[in-house]
C-alpha cells in the first residue's frame, strides 16, 4: 500500500452477534441485498470460470443462489462445499438446492472460516462474495491463510467486495460513517482487496473495478503459484 491509501475501518461485532443477525434475517434477505449483489456475483463468478468436474466451496454462501450456480457448473462429477456462520443461511440455502434437485452435489456446513475443517489441498476453487469485508482487519490475512491451505496448486480464488482501492469519495466517506454508528446494519466496509491478496502470497490473475450503487467494488482473481 502507499501513503495515499486511507485506514480501512474495524469490525467490532462479534461472530456471535453476527450469527444472531443473519439468523434473523436470513428469511428476507434476498428482498434487500440479494437485489443489490446479484449482479455483481454473476460476474464474479463467471471471471472465476469453474469447470465440470471441479471440487469448489463457497465461503459465505448465504442463501445459496452461488451454491446453486456452483452445482450446475460442476455437474454431477463435481463437488460443491459451503461454509457460513448463520444456520438460518443453511437452511434457506439447503431449500434452494433441494428445489433444484441439486443437493446432492452439495455439502454445507455452518462455521467459522478463521477454522475450517478441510484437508490441505482439497479444492480446485474457493469463491467469496460480500463476505471478506465482514471479517475484521487482522482476521482477513488469517482467512486468506486458510483459503490457500485447502486449495490445490494452482487453485483459484475469486472475490467481489467493496473495495477502499479508489480512495476517498465523499459517497465512500458517508457510508463509512454509517458503518462506524451503525454497524448492526452496514456491517461490512471497504476493504483493500487486491493487496490483501497478494500479500497472503496469491498471484492476481485478473481484475475489474465495478461500482456497487455508487460506492466502490472490486473482483479479483487470484492464483496459488505452483
Amino acid at each position: 500500500m502507499n501513503s495515499k491509501n486511507h485506514k480501512v475501518l474495524r469490525v467490532y461485532r462479534t461472530k456471535a452477534q453476527a450469527k444472531e443477525s443473519y439468523d434473523k434475517i436470513s428469511r428476507f434477505y434476498d428482498y434487500f441485498a440479494g437485489v443489490f449483489e446479484k449482479k455483481y456475483r454473476s460476474m464474479a463468478l463467471e471471471r472465476l470460470d469453474i469447470k465440470r468436474g471441479e471440487t469448489v466451496l463457497e465461503i459465505g454462501f448465504g442463501t445459496g443462489h452461488c451454491l446453486k450456480r456452483m452445482a450446475e457448473s460442476v455437474g454431477e462429477d463435481g463437488r460443491v462445499y459451503g461454509i457460513d456462520i448463520s444456520s438460518g443461511m443453511l437452511e434457506v440455502s439447503k431449500r434452494r438446492l433441494e428445489e433444484a434437485e441439486l443437493l446432492d452435489r452439495v455439502k454445507l456446513y455452518c462455521g467459522d472460516a478463521l477454522k475450517m475443517s478441510y484437508e490441505d489441498n482439497e479444492f480446485d476453487a474457493v469463491f467469496m462474495s460480500f463476505t471478506l469485508e465482514l471479517f475484521d482487519t487482522p482476521e482477513i490475512l488469517k482467512v486468506l491463510d486458510e483459503i490457500e491451505r485447502v486449495l490445490k496448486p494452482n487453485g483459484r480464488f475469486g472475490v467481489i467486495s467493496m473495495s477502499k482501492e479508489d480512495g476517498d469519495s465523499i459517497l465512500l466517506r458517508v457510508y463509512e460513517w454509517t458503518h462506524k454508528k451503525f454497524p448492526k446494519y452496514a456491517d461490512c466496509r471497504p476493504i483493500y482487496i487486491e493487496q490483501s491478496i497478494k500479500n497472503a502470497g496469491f498471484e492476481i490473475e485478473y481484475k475489474e473495478k465495478v461500482k456497487l450503487f455508487g460506492l466502490p467494488g472490486e473482483i479479483v482473481i487470484g492464483v496459488i503459484p505452483s
